[in-house]
């Protein structure tokens, strides 16, 4: 076996959650990811070339990396996803070819394979069975956003952290993933929120028993009682 046939093979295995190469036969996998190289952003590391995203599309080998938008007036950030393994960007520029006004920054040391665009673009067009794989990932992102809007619209934010802390916990193990190391910040601006209200809606959780906070982790004391706030929450909506 070859060293490429052993990447593309390896490739399969790491991202074999992944939405876009969900059951990908193997012939397709291997021109697939012949359009692929690796990349390695430390962190902290920004996308802030518009350029870069039109031109490149990009799966999430390991690490946190959210997309986010920033009023060019205040600076108020918000992010629109945490995106992690198996995650891919830029979809929007991939189906429609047009400039995506968005940053991405990564929260981790991040691993990715990147593509050009007009090349993955000309991939599809000659293997058309793959669109029917972008579209329901392209779906569920879209339902994330309504879902999204929905809740900086209509709900206040002690219920918008609550929803926040219970989508993100592990429905095996029933620990916090994903935001537990997050800063108040960086939770406040997946909420619409701020650094001090995110605080004090967190300090009444840890008072209630409901979680546990150390210096640099957040974690799940009594799933029960938070899933019981939420749900009176929503109860009188």
């Amino acid at each position: 076996m070859g060293r490429e046939q052993t990447s593309y093979n390896n490739y399969l295995l790491q991202l074999k959650d992944c939405e876009l190469i969900h059951e990908m036969n193997l012939k397709s996998a291997e021109s697939f990811f012949s359009l692929f190289h690796e990349e390695t952003w430390p962190k902290h590391s920004c996308i802030l070339n518009h350029e870069k995203l039109f031109y490149h599309f990009y799966i999430i080998l390991s690490g946190r990396i959210k997309m986010y938008q920033v009023d060019p007036i205040n600076g108020k950030e918000l992010t629109l996803f945490l995106l992690t393994k198996n995650d891919v960007f830029d979809l929007f520029c991939l189906l429609d070819g047009t400039r995506h006004d968005a940053y991405y920054e990564c929260l981790d040391e991040a691993k990715v394979l990147a593509a050009p665009m007009s090349e993955l673009r000309k991939w599809l067009k000659e293997n058309p069975e793959n669109y029917q794989k972008i579209l329901p990932y392209a779906g569920k992102q879209l339902r994330m956003l309504e879902d999204f809007v929905s809740d900086i619209t209509f709900t206040d934010i002690d219920t918008r952290l609550l929803h926040l802390l219970l989508k993100n916990v592990n429905k095996k193990s029933k620990n916090l993933e994903l935001i537990n190391d997050l800063s108040n910040t960086e939770i406040a601006n997946l909420i619409g929120s701020t650094r001090a209200v995110v605080n004090r809606h967190l300090q009444k959780l840890k008072q209630l028993g409901s979680i546990k906070i150390s210096r640099k982790k957040m974690e799940i004391k009594n799933l029960k009682l938070l899933i019981n706030l939420f749900g009176n929450k929503n109860k009188y909506k």
